[in-house]
């Protein structure tokens, strides 16, 4: 762990809520299963990570304000899983007048995540953008050889984030289930305390964008049944913040694909549009898949 100078903002530790033990899709239990995570050989079932992303809100917030919520953006390359009892804490650390250095850490000094937050509109490269720059050609696939660049999917789909409804199969829990463990609480992301925000009204949090933009469900083509999970994620505000119970018209576009020794990944952008046409944010998701997971993989090819 990088020690903090001068210019360093430090979180409190915090020990972030496993919410996704009912999580299922294509009909099968997820990755943050403790089951299935153990047949992987993982020390246990992993928190979310977009869960994490909450514990940097209070930080960017009073480098930048309000300003965060409108026009942030968090890019974070996830590096060791946290299961339910790990403590964590946050870091950022300015490197320019509108982008810092983020990094998050367990108590024993393992890295959760590294990347950048940035304010916009004009973002210098973030953790994401310099990471897709070396990414390298994926080679043949087995699990996602039917995905594109520039394939789309859930194109005028709309999105809604209600207070007490389940968010699907993905992520079956409620916001108001989320704020009652949320490891950074915030009155503007409640009824009563919407109202005094400065847009009038409540706000999602930064770390459930991605569940908002998730709610649809992909209609990507991945081989199945097969086990994966979040390898890096960017959350980046347009025109926000995001809305509770406001509407919102989806699109997804693959804008990468790759490889790892275990892994087959892809890269989604989705966009998130008001029904009046402005574009309000975008979540870039990289997901890998196990190969070991999938039971058609060549076991040639299997590490």
């Amino acid at each position: 762990m990088t020690a903090p100078d001068e210019t360093t903002l430090v979180g409190e530790w915090r020990a972030p809520a496993q919410m996704l033990d009912d999580q299922s899709y294509d009909g099968h239990a997820s990755v943050h299963d403790g089951d299935t995570a153990a047949s992987l050989g993982l020390a246990g079932a992993p928190i979310e990570g977009p869960t994490h992303f909450s514990q940097f809100d209070p930080l960017a917030q009073q480098l930048w304000g309000s300003a965060w919520f409108e026009r942030g953006c968090i890019s974070a390359h996830f590096q060791t899983m946290v299961v339910a009892g790990d403590e964590v804490q946050a870091t950022l650390t300015p490197t320019a007048a509108n982008i810092a250095r983020i990094e998050a850490h367990k108590r024993d000094g393992q890295t959760v995540l590294v990347g950048t937050v940035s304010l916009g509109p004009d973002h210098p490269p973030t953790e994401l953008d310099q990471r897709r720059a070396k990414a390298l050609a994926p080679g043949e696939l087995f699990v996602l050889d039917r995905l594109a660049l520039g394939q789309r999917s859930n194109d005028g789909e709309v999105v809604v984030m209600t207070r007490d409804q389940s968010n699907g199969a993905l992520y079956p829990f409620s916001l108001e289930q989320k704020l009652a463990s949320i490891t950074e609480p915030n009155p503007w992301y409640t009824a009563a305390g919407g109202v005094s925000s400065p847009w009038g009204r409540a706000i999602v949090p930064t770390e459930m964008a991605s569940v908002l933009s998730g709610k649809a469900g992909s209609r990507f083509p991945v081989r199945t049944p097969s086990l994966g999970l979040f390898l890096d994620l960017e959350i980046r505000m347009f025109a926000g913040p995001l809305f509770v119970d406001e509407p919102y018209v989806i699109g997804r576009e693959i804008v990468g694909l790759s490889q790892s020794r275990k892994t087959e990944s892809y890269w989604i952008n989705t966009t998130l549009t008001t029904q009046a046409g402005v574009l309000a944010a975008t979540v870039l998701l990289h997901s890998g898949v196990f190969k070991a997971s999938y039971p058609h993989y060549p076991q040639d090819r299997l590490a």
